[in-house]
């Protein structure tokens, strides 16, 4: 039995559900259970939020296509169950006022100003606790966006897909994340004694 077999298949055997199931999408669980941790902050949550993610998946597999990306495909389904479901628990507001954040971070040198992969700079620079802290704090949709891309590794795309927003969104979103990040890291660097001159 071939993948490309699997993949012309409109079904699944029982069998080959279990295959593709443990094939495609076990392997991500770990990251998985980050992403949700990171969504809903507390571990009881996150570990429900992907129980509730791998039995949709199963539930849901054959509308999954083999050599597509399964890891796309199970965090937009975690996504879309975190705001259905665990988003109406959260003691978080589900609301982010963008107005205010556009008012506040669309100023020219918003506009002007490189925001930096976290994987290059950030992360290199500061221990990953005081990263986590920062990043914890954002609102969730900023919080997002920051896990998909400098995290997860995502690309602008797929998070798109992943979040049902447009590319331009993803990239405006992306970068008032990462400015709102690179603030917060900043005040706690000047907390801790540590000046660094801005670029």
């Amino acid at each position: 039995m071939s993948d490309t077999q699997d993949t012309q298949l409109q079904g699944y055997t029982d069998e080959q559900k279990y295959q593709v199931f443990n094939k495609e999408f076990m392997p991500h669980i770990d990251s998985m259970y980050n992403f949700a941790f990171r969504l809903t902050m507390d571990e009881d949550d996150a570990n429900d939020l992907v129980q509730d993610t791998y039995l949709k998946a199963f539930r849901f597999i054959t509308s999954f296509e083999q050599g597509t990306n399964a890891k796309a495909w199970l965090f937009r389904i975690l996504k879309n169950s975190f705001i259905n479901d665990y988003r109406k628990k959260s003691k978080e507001p589900a609301k982010v006022d963008y107005q205010d954040v556009e008012t506040t971070y669309n100023s020219e040198d918003a506009e002007t100003e490189h925001t930096v992969d976290l994987r290059a700079e950030t992360v290199q620079d500061l221990i990953g606790d005081e990263v986590a802290t920062a990043l914890n704090s954002l609102p969730v949709d900023f919080r997002t966006v920051i896990i998909l891309c400098d995290i997860e590794g995502f690309t602008y795309e797929e998070m798109a897909k992943i979040l049902d927003i447009p590319i331009g969104t993803v990239r405006s979103r992306l970068h008032r994340a990462r400015n709102l990040l690179k603030e917060k890291l900043r005040d706690y660097a000047a907390s801790m004694g540590y000046s660094k001159n801005d670029d």
